[in-house]
């Protein structure tokens, strides 16, 4: 059976909506979602950074995550009876978020194997056939076919198959038959 690993912060969980969403509340920094990049952020105020950091290291900043696509759901669902699914997140970044992380995907994602869940840094360690991500560097690394998940912040790569929500990867993996007349 082929396998797929799908990374989890802004292909499964809307993380940049609550990182936007507590900017604001916390620093009174007003950054939309769609504009939200941390590098930003350390341009534009690096005496925040810090704060910043310690406030995603919170055990449970990444707990009440929105899923960035509701069909996420759904999807993985049906792609699970025909493939091996694997979370593949890169929580080394983020020491602080491995049991919010874990109780979210166990929340959202019942019916996955948590044996499956793999909490890690480069993703290059990931044997899988498949890695869905949206994080370029992570792909370069991984040694299966790489999918990147569209954002503001990779529109400009080419280098890999692109899908921009997850009835596209639905439609790459699960493809639809003609149905018998």
């Amino acid at each position: 059976m082929k396998s797929i690993a799908v990374d989890m912060d802004q292909v499964l969980a809307d993380f940049l909506g609550k990182a936007s969403k507590a900017c604001e509340e916390r620093f009174n920094i007003s950054i939309s979602k769609e504009e939200f990049d941390v590098a930003k952020l350390e341009a534009q105020h690096p005496e925040l950074v810090k704060k910043f950091f310690l406030m995603i290291n919170e055990p449970d900043f990444f707990r009440d995550f929105e899923l960035l696509d509701p069909d996420a759901v759904p999807v993985l669902k049906e792609l699970s009876e025909h493939y091996e699914i694997y979370i593949a997140t890169a929580a080394m970044d983020v020491p602080g978020c491995f049991s919010a992380k874990y109780e979210w995907l166990l929340e959202h994602f019942p019916f996955l194997n948590p044996e499956h869940f793999i909490f890690c840094g480069d993703k290059k360690v990931v044997k899988a056939d498949f890695l869905i991500d949206d994080n370029v560097r992570q792909l370069h690394s991984f040694t299966g076919e790489g999918i990147l998940y569209a954002q503001p912040y990779n529109e400009h790569c080419s280098d890999f198959k692109k899908v921009r929500n997850w009835q596209e990867i639905r439609n790459i993996f699960l493809p639809v038959k003609e149905s018998l007349k």
